[in-house]
């Protein structure tokens, strides 16, 4: 994807501006009530949500980043620019936590994606090192039969050579066209050397509202 020189620099104002953490949400009823549009980052476990969006706002702590696989166990919100919610959603994968917690944590996104009427895409992230695990799958799955639009984010790409990136990238364009709500477009990102960030911003900026969501 190509973005004019004028779309980029909306996209850095965008997130240069005043960003702050709004509040947690631990089950359906304490989701925050508001009217702006809302993009959601999903994942597995140490894929890397947290440090993406801490490096989308230029912002070391924004989103906490636990050393220990599957830390966030609730939906997370952040206020960018008084016009656009990015949610953390807890990562699946490898928390080391009851079933009990892990079925509440998958109930709530769940709700979440289905009842969220400002929802207005879903950012899957993929680590780029890494094969498409069957809970990846699983999540493209259920994404796909709700009708909910994603994006593929691959992270940590730096740790790659621009070869096995790209052919990274066409085994996952191949998995996108068979997916009816996919965005035929992948975005490959580092967040410790700022790669493909801006594109990233400006994209992500586009869902910002400009009126009260209805």
């Amino acid at each position: 994807m190509q973005y004019s020189k004028k779309d980029i620099e909306i996209g850095r104002k965008f997130f240069s501006a005043n960003s702050r953490y709004l509040t947690s949400s631990t089950n359906a009823k304490n989701l925050p009530e508001h009217q702006l549009c809302e993009v959601a980052f999903a994942g597995r476990s140490n894929v890397g949500k947290s440090s993406l969006i801490n490096a989308l706002t230029n912002r070391k702590k924004l989103a906490r980043s636990s050393k220990t696989p599957g830390g966030t166990r609730q939906l997370n919100f952040f206020e960018i620019n008084n016009q656009l919610i990015l949610v953390d959603l807890p990562g699946y994968g490898y928390a080391k936590v009851s079933k009990k917690n892990i079925f509440e944590w998958t109930k709530l996104t769940g709700y979440y994606f289905l009842e969220r009427s400002n929802l207005r895409t879903v950012f899957l992230l993929l680590d780029s090192r890494r094969e498409i695990f069957l809970q990846d799958k699983s999540m493209m799955d259920f994404l796909d039969k709700i009708g909910l639009s994603w994006v593929v984010v691959l992270t940590k790409s730096d740790k790659l050579n621009n070869k096995i990136l790209q052919k990274k990238k066409t085994q996952v364009m191949n998995i996108l066209a068979k997916r009816s709500a996919a965005y035929p477009f992948i975005f490959s990102t580092s967040s410790i050397k700022s790669f493909g960030l801006e594109d990233l911003r400006t994209y992500i900026s586009s869902f910002a509202s400009k009126q009260n969501v209805l």
